[in-house]
């Protein structure tokens, strides 16, 4: 069989099923907005969380978190009923924004 250096090759990646969809909109400030932190519980969360809390609160004073320590962890046999119940909760709580960790 002659190839000519040329072979067929299989490409891995199935075609995409969905569309791109446009950004939420961004918040102008932090100010007087609530923050929920989520975490998948690896690589030092806690620390960084902690470290970005302090770095925020210089920039906008009046700014409030919900803590990693409410929502449980974004990874492991829990996390699809986790990440489920994150619309509501935030919801109940106010939150505007999220960061969300995990490890890398």
């Amino acid at each position: 069989m002659n190839n000519d250096g040329y072979y067929e090759v299989y490409w891995p990646r199935s075609p995409r099923q969905t569309g791109i969809k446009p950004l939420a909109g961004r918040l102008e400030t932090l100010n007087g907005r609530t923050i929920a932190q989520v975490w998948d519980f690896l690589f030092r969360g806690d620390d960084v969380f902690a470290h970005l809390e302090t770095a925020i609160k210089e920039k906008f004073p009046t700014v409030k978190f919900v803590s990693w320590r409410e929502f449980g962890s974004t990874h492991g046999g829990e996390e699809k009923e986790a990440i489920a119940e994150f619309a509501k909760k935030f919801k109940a709580m106010g939150v505007d924004a999220v960061i969300s960790g995990m490890a890398c």
